[in-house]
């Protein structure tokens, strides 16, 4: 028997094995699963966080959901992605906007449309523009002051920013809603409620419960204006009912206070004092205890 110990193996043998190896592991290479050809892990976090964010300020909750968009922020800029960089200041301009900072506010929502524009995001640039555009009519309509010349400014600045959006999306659905403010604000009832109802087909369709809430707490705004106090009320059912839905106590709680002011209008002082009640308590149980002195202050 020879005793193959010390031996070096022949070139030939080195060369047949090296084919093998190589078979072999491309072989076990293309049965196992194919590489992704782009990884989301950071950026589906950063949506989801974005996610959680937007709801929290639905909800009212609006230093809380400042917090929890530093994270989508960070890593929207971290995997330098041009949209979610562009929505995560969209809704941090409106948060801040809510938060009483509109100065900061414009600045981000100028920032996330110079963005769009930079990276061909034509609808995520006009998006920003018209948050801003909503933030221009907010404080409009909070002025308490007539001022038709600047609506109407406003909203045909609005019209040329929707033509950018397809139907039927939430982006062209946000855009009625504020298309229906700037009728609102221009006394044109019938064009604001029809232009709100647009979005709630949208919204009701794609199951977007507290926006559906809120079209529907829009709509009773317009038909109080309007002087039309049970039409106003019913649409205030409404809102509370998918606020129900949604488990979105702050609209429910923002509804109830509406409809006090509604049944104040109206001359139903009993019914409204019931309904400032009630928005009280939802109040407390959220732990906005300055909303909820303030309404039992009035009941008294």
């Amino acid at each position: 028997m020879r005793n193959y110990k010390g031996m070096r193996p022949r070139p030939e043998t080195l060369f047949f094995l090296s084919v093998v190896f190589f078979l072999v592991n491309f072989i076990g290479c293309s049965s196992a699963p194919k590489r992704p050809v782009e990884i989301f892990t950071d950026r589906d976090t950063a949506a989801n966080q974005l996610n959680l964010a937007n709801r929290a300020a639905s909800h009212g909750l609006y230093q809380d959901a400042l917090i929890l968009l530093e994270e989508a922020r960070r890593l929207a800029v971290s995997n330098d992605d041009p949209p979610l960089r562009i929505r995560t200041a969209i809704s941090r301009g409106d948060i801040l906007f809510f938060l009483n900072r509109p100065d900061e506010a414009f600045r981000e929502w100028e920032s996330a449309s110079a963005e769009g524009e930079a990276s061909d995001e034509k609808e995520l640039a006009a998006l920003s523009r018209i948050h801003a555009i909503r933030g221009r009519l907010l404080q409009l309509d909070n002025s308490g002051q007539t001022q038709n010349a600047a609506a109407g400014e406003l909203r045909a600045q609005l019209v040329r920013e929707m033509a950018v959006f397809k139907a039927n999306t939430p982006s062209i659905a946000t855009a009625y809603v504020v298309l229906g403010m700037a009728d609102k604000l221009l006394g044109r009832w019938a064009d604001a409620e029809a232009t709100v109802k647009k979005a709630l087909i949208i919204h009701e369709n794609g199951r977007f419960l507290e926006e559906a809430a809120y079209d529907w707490y829009l709509i009773a705004s317009i038909r109080s204006t309007a002087g039309n106090y049970n039409a106003a009320l019913e649409a205030l059912q409404t809102s509370i009912s998918f606020d129900r839905r949604a488990e979105n106590s702050f609209g429910l709680a923002s509804s109830w206070q509406a409809m006090g002011d509604v049944y104040k209008k109206a001359g139903k002082n009993e019914e409204s004092r019931a309904a400032y009640r009630r928005a009280a308590e939802i109040f407390r149980a959220l732990h906005r205890d300055e909303r909820a002195e303030a309404l039992e202050e009035a009941v008294k």
